[in-house]
């Protein structure tokens, strides 16, 4: 069985940053790709961003140049690290990742719990 825990967020003022943190556990083979997703209230959920197993990244444009993702390999852990915050980004971010089992190869699709990220003065 595979997990996704997720840590980090919190209250943050406009112009500040947070790290979020995408821990993923369980009987893995690989990781093939982490994704960050957010949902703000009365809106639906919409793509922060992605890691792929080689690394590469990508970035929703509203968030681009302010957000990145990152990695460990070694834990499996993904990191979304949040610059110039706004209050628009106020949402809960979830992390959500996709790959193979360790054995049987079969494919998961695990989502973690959801963490607030609050922007406000």
């Amino acid at each position: 069985q595979v997990r996704v825990v997720q840590s980090g967020g919190g209250l943050v003022q406009p112009g500040g940053s947070l790290r979020l943190s995408c821990a993923t556990s369980g009987n893995i083979f690989k990781v093939n790709v982490a994704n960050w997703y957010r949902q703000a209230p009365g809106k639906q959920r919409e793509l922060v961003g992605l890691i792929s197993s080689i690394g590469m990244t990508s970035i929703t444009d509203p968030m681009k140049g302010r957000f990145t993702i990152s990695r460990d390999k070694a834990t499996n852990t993904t990191y979304l690290q949040m610059n110039s915050l706004l209050p628009e980004d106020t949402a809960v971010y979830y992390c959500n990742a996709i790959g193979q089992e360790l054995g049987t190869l079969a494919s998961f699709n695990v989502w973690g719990q959801g963490t607030q990220v609050t922007v406000s003065s």
